[in-house]
């Protein structure tokens, strides 16, 4: 039997998972506030915190700061919070929180999350990570895949190891490589961002580590290079997979050694720099095929993040349509979706991925001249419709399915694409989340709410 301290302000809650822990064989304590839980702490020895994230007075975040920062000991914290975002959950991994979960909470996730705490205290593995908040602009996402991306964004944040971000051209990248930026102790420090591909390989070498007067032909001056201008700070290696092997040799002594050698010097110059590396590239093909140094794929994939594409998180497909419409918009000029347009983005393949997906809505925005964007506006900017990869039922919806206000037209399009990814998956529900690119607790609520059985 374990020990678990619950800190929320709603009554109801605690209550309600209390039972639930006492009903899986636990003890539980509730406590209604980040103060009460210092207190509680300080004399309990507990096995784990569930900790809401939106507290009046002192809230979730700044209690799991304080527990890090007053107790000698602190046990794995899941935070709870019902108004999840990109900021929020980085930010809860930042400060060492062991997961972030959205409420409402289920029994069957309870049970997961417990099962993992107990396994890692049983492996005496410490029970931390970390994370920070905000609006993280391409990031928008509550898909699972998501969650994912920035439940580990969170953790690598605190460290000052490599990172290798993979994925597909438009995922967002670089959005990743800002994010671990602006959540590290080298927030205050220079953001540096050098397309490899975008450079002629006769050229980057000056880019990335400068050069002395005279280096070469046209060397007219001291240039000092990417690496130096954002000493102290992060360098986001981009499209890494297309740097010449020559270059690759510089980069690897440069993880080695910490120091660069500017073109046309013998003097090395110590360089502090975290290198995040990206590419939409398989490096262990390229490998194999001698196009990149094994080495120095070892050194950068320290830490790895594998952004997923958009086919692949449909749930994020709208609120990252309506985000980027907000963006793009005037203040006197919002524009909205209209149900039929939302059904046509849900059925598109997005190879372009999410930054095909804002150029659409940007499009739109500056030349749909009405308030409401329909799919023949979505088709014109657009151009050429290609064919969905979608369900087919999803591309094929009988017309009165798309009469009404937007919400009930989401609604019947959410119930549609629910059931067929249940009947995929043979009614794992589990394998139905994860193909509808949402959590599990989420697709409980739309069964619920649907009345799917």
């Amino acid at each position: 039997m374990a020990r678990f301290l619950i800190v929320d302000d709603d009554d109801a809650f605690r209550d309600t998972l209390a039972e639930t822990l006492q009903g899986l064989g636990h003890e539980a304590q509730n406590v209604a506030s980040g103060a009460e839980a210092l207190d509680a702490m300080a004399r309990t020895r507990f096995d784990a915190v569930f900790l809401d994230h939106r507290m009046p007075g002192m809230d979730g975040l700044q209690t799991l700061e304080a527990m890090h920062a007053r107790l000698a000991r602190v046990p794995p914290v899941i935070v709870l919070t019902a108004f999840a975002s990109a900021g929020n959950t980085i930010e809860a991994m930042r400060l060492g929180a062991f997961d972030h979960i959205t409420k409402p909470i289920s029994r069957e996730a309870v049970r997961e999350v417990l099962g993992r705490v107990l396994q890692q205290q049983q492996q005496g593995v410490a029970a931390a990570t970390a994370v920070a908040e905000d609006d993280d602009g391409d990031l928008v996402g509550l898909s699972q895949a998501m969650r994912e991306v920035q439940k580990r964004i969170g953790l690598a944040s605190a460290s000052q190891a490599p990172v290798l971000v993979l994925g597909e051209t438009g995922t967002g990248k670089e959005m990743v490589a800002r994010a671990l930026h602006r959540y590290s102790s080298r927030a205050d420090k220079p953001f540096v961002a050098v397309n490899c591909a975008a450079i002629p390989k006769e050229l980057l070498e000056s880019e990335l580590f400068g050069h002395v007067r005279g280096a070469f032909t046209g060397a007219t001056g001291e240039r000092a290079g990417c690496f130096r201008a954002a000493d102290g700070g992060v360098l986001l290696l981009d499209e890494i997979g297309d740097m010449a092997l020559s270059v690759q040799a510089k980069i690897l002594r440069v993880l080695q050694e910490g120091e660069v050698t500017p073109l046309g010097s013998h003097k090395p110059v110590k360089v502090d720099v975290r290198i995040v590396a990206a590419t939409h590239r398989d490096l262990a093909a390229a490998v194999g095929e001698g196009r990149f140094r094994e080495d120095l794929m070892y050194r950068l994939d320290v830490l790895s993040i594998r952004l997923p594409p958009l086919r692949e998180r449909l749930a994020d497909v709208i609120p990252l349509a309506e985000h980027f419409l907000r963006r793009a918009a005037l203040p006197d000029a919002p524009k909205a979706l209209s149900a039929e347009a939302a059904q046509l983005l849900l059925s598109r393949p997005w190879p372009g991925n999410v930054r095909e997906l804002r150029n659409v809505m940007e499009r739109c925005q500056a030349l749909v001249r009405h308030r409401v964007i329909g799919s023949a506006d979505l088709g014109l900017a657009m151009g050429e419709a290609r064919p969905a990869q979608s369900a087919p039922s999803v591309g094929m919806l009988p017309a009165e399915w798309l009469e009404g206000d937007l919400p009930g037209a989401v609604e019947r399009l959410e119930r549609l694409l629910i059931e067929h990814a249940l009947a995929q998956a043979q009614g794992n529900r589990t394998e139905a989340a994860r193909r509808l690119g949402i959590h599990r607790q989420l697709l409980y609520r739309k069964l619920a709410q649907y009345g799917i059985e």
